[in-house]
């Protein structure tokens, strides 16, 4: 079972709370904590890419870096861990984004692969003047599938005349090719977004659902497969969790407490914007828009589903994440990154059923 790091390239990390810890994103950080990942022995680390936040009290995700300059900085910092960047399909082109991942690729040999972000917030894209209407939220994946075919053309030959409805492209080159195949991943969780990441990712994120639920995801993991099946393509699910974990499950849940009195209400009401506007994946059972607007008003103070508990209770839970058919990883973040990867890799993966192999 892989484990990664989803890191904090944007202030504050997954929890939206004035009581959480307050930090901004920076190289030395990310470094630190790749770096750590690596030392506790786990296999890969993830960037997102976000050109805008969301405002409230915490500013929360308005400081943010560049994904692929910060995954180049750290491949050369890093010696196995693998190493994925996000690509915004509608402010990188493929050809370029191809080129960048060569590069990376030649710093860190076989260990880097891409994440394609489809584009929905309308704010994030429209400030760089390439918004193409909002006709965009139907046809994002149909956007992102010329996208990675030409993405894959390129790195898989070295040359595409791929024309399509939204690329045109006139025998673009690209030497040198990769020194290993560069995987892709996406995060799909509408029946359009689970299909796009069947027919052209190797695998897909998810999110586990509200508070110790660990097999929350399994009819969504479902999907995927059969997708995946459909599609006649092996798909792999990686499963996002926040942990907040500690020597005993009452010492957890004061921790969490704290950090759930401080919500940023109005941070989490501008993600919830944003994500409203998009009426296409909105009303879809599993959409992910559907859960953020859920978790605005629950007023929760974290953008993803958690695991809290002592460590005996949050590696329990982990291997019942670990167990649902279809899942090929789990993807951690943390309050405190630095602390929370430090406690994980002493006192919570030893006690994994599913790592005991590393």
């Amino acid at each position: 079972m892989d484990i990664g790091v989803f890191l904090p390239i944007a202030n504050n990390g997954w929890f939206v709370s004035k009581t959480a810890p307050q930090y901004k994103p920076t190289f030395e950080l990310n470094r630190r904590i790749v770096e750590s990942a690596e030392r506790h022995g786990l296999d890969f680390a993830l960037s997102m890419v976000k050109l805008r936040g969301f405002g409230g009290e915490t500013e929360f995700w308005d400081y943010a870096l560049e994904s692929f300059t910060l995954m180049a900085g750290l491949a050369a910092a890093t010696e196995r861990i693998k190493l994925f960047a996000s690509t915004p399909v509608l402010a990188l082109s493929p050809a370029l984004a191809a080129r960048m991942a060569v590069t990376i690729d030649s710093i860190a040999p076989g260990r880097f692969g891409i994440n394609i972000v489809s584009g929905w917030q309308k704010a994030e894209y429209q400030q760089l003047d390439v918004w193409p209407g909002d006709e965009h939220y139907g046809r994002r994946y149909d956007y992102a599938s010329e996208y990675v075919t030409i993405l894959r053309e390129l790195l898989e030959t070295g040359r595409s005349s791929f024309q399509g409805d939204f690329f045109h492209f006139d025998d673009c080159q690209l030497q040198p090719l990769p020194s290993a195949p560069i995987p892709l991943v996406g995060a799909g969780q509408s029946r359009r977004g689970i299909e796009f990441c069947a027919q052209h990712g190797d695998f897909n994120f998810v999110n586990i659902n509200g508070v110790n639920q660990p097999t929350s995801f399994a009819p969504l993991a479902e999907r995927v497969t059969a997708a995946g099946v459909e599609a006649q393509r092996d798909i792999g699910v990686y499963v996002l969790v926040a942990i907040i974990a500690a020597e005993t499950d009452e010492e957890a849940w004061a921790r969490w407490r704290h950090i759930q009195g401080g919500v940023d209400v109005k941070a989490l009401e501008g993600i919830g914007s944003q994500m409203s506007l998009d009426t296409v994946h909105r009303n879809q059972d599993t959409s992910s828009v559907k859960r953020a607007l859920e978790v605005v008003e629950d007023t929760s103070s974290s953008v993803c589903g958690l695991l809290i508990g002592s460590y005996q209770s949050v590696a329990s839970m982990l291997d019942e994440v670990a167990a649902v058919e279809g899942t090929a990883g789990i993807m951690v973040v943390f309050d405190d990154f630095l602390d929370g990867l430090d406690t994980f890799g002493k006192h919570i993966q030893p006690l994994m059923t599913c790592r005991a192999d590393r």
